[in-house]
């Protein structure tokens, strides 16, 4: 098998006219970077071999510092092509001379390096042929490299439509230009304008989580479009500690991404004369600031969802408490709008799970 595996570097070599700087290669058992370095190593020695493993799965990563092969007594999933918890003993001998170096990538790196093939190839990889690319993005990064002929080895298609579900909700983290947020405001009518102003009406808005629960504070969990990655997120939270909103960095809070954005809800107590529609928003900057600006402040949000899933309109629910006095205004209000609405009062999904029990 490692010598079957050590023809794709003879077929990389043939297609090449010089030696590559870096080859990236994913590693399960060993069998593939093995195979490939032992060949490289004798005809371009300075090639340097990387082997690229998930966080939650890097036995040969654990190997090589331990010296000998070492058995994980957990590995993840999510990467199933190589989720094992112990190498080969051949492809580690191998390793132990050939391989120069490991990288291990996080979930939503994978994620990225999926979507990063897709764009560039239009081939949709499994999490573990991605990795190669994931582990490549993190070694240029980490050194700063330029001007290098790298190669990764991408392997393996074993998709399906639920797993890429999964995929394209994380790729934006995994990119750096997604944050995630907890973010503590008063439950009073327009904080919800105030934060979303605080934020400011050119940075996107990818989520936005809330449901009432008491009369003080509110809880919302927000996504934010960062494309200055790491630093422009980190202005947000100084901004936001500035303005002393109480904030949580969620971005790389797994059990947050995984379970805690899609459970945002619930019966609410106290909560009166709430009307409930579904809207569809320009998937623009500023059109949720648009959406508050025109509001009346008699009119309190008593809960919103909203998550951008990449089309022309974001798809947002809103509960508003309007005094029944006040309905014909917001009716007004609503029609010159200009977003196009539907009344979900009489949902049987909103009677059985959101309307408030008072």
């Amino acid at each position: 098998m490692i010598a079957g595996q050590g023809t794709i570097a003879l077929e990389m070599l043939r297609q090449h006219s010089k030696p590559f700087d870096v080859i990236f290669v994913c590693v399960g058992g060993g069998g593939l970077i093995s195979g490939i370095a032992s060949v490289i190593k004798q005809v371009t020695p300075s090639t340097r071999i990387i082997g690229i493993e998930p966080e939650d799965a890097a036995s040969m990563t654990e190997a090589l510092k331990a010296g000998e092969r070492i058995t994980l007594p957990q590995v993840g999933i999510f990467a199933d092509g190589v989720a094992v918890a112990q190498v080969g003993e051949i492809p580690f001998r191998i390793a132990q001379t050939c391989v120069d170096e490991m990288i291990t990538v996080t979930t939503d790196e994978i994620c990225a390096a999926v979507k990063d093939i897709f764009e560039d190839t239009r081939a949709i990889a499994e999490p573990a042929g991605a990795l190669s690319v994931a582990g490549m993005k993190k070694f240029v990064e980490k050194y700063s490299v330029s001007g290098l002929d790298m190669a990764c080895i991408v392997s393996g298609a074993n998709m399906n439509f639920d797993r890429l579900r999964h995929i394209s909700e994380r790729t934006e983290i995994g990119e750096k230009r997604e944050a995630i947020f907890a973010v503590t405001i008063n439950e009073t009518p327009g904080s919800f304008k105030q934060f979303c102003e605080l934020l400011g009406d050119r940075r996107a808005i990818t989520e936005f989580n809330y449901r009432y629960s008491d009369n003080k504070q509110a809880v919302v969990f927000v996504g934010v479009r960062t494309e200055g990655g790491q630093a422009e997120k980190q202005a947000i939270l100084n901004s936001l500690h500035e303005h002393n909103y109480p904030v949580q960095d969620m971005s790389d809070n797994e059990m947050a991404k995984l379970h805690l954005r899609f459970m945002v809800g619930g019966h609410a107590n106290g909560v009166n004369n709430e009307l409930l529609y579904r809207f569809e928003f320009p998937e623009r900057p500023g059109a949720l600031l648009k959406f508050l600006i025109n509001m009346s402040e008699e009119w309190n949000i008593s809960l919103f969802h909203y998550r951008n899933h990449g089309a022309a309109y974001g798809r947002v629910l809103v509960g508003v408490q309007v005094p029944p006095e006040q309905q014909i205004d917001f009716e007004v209000y609503l029609n010159n709008l200009g977003y196009p609405f539907v009344n979900e009062q009489d949902n049987p999904g909103y009677q059985l799970f959101l309307r408030p029990t008072n």
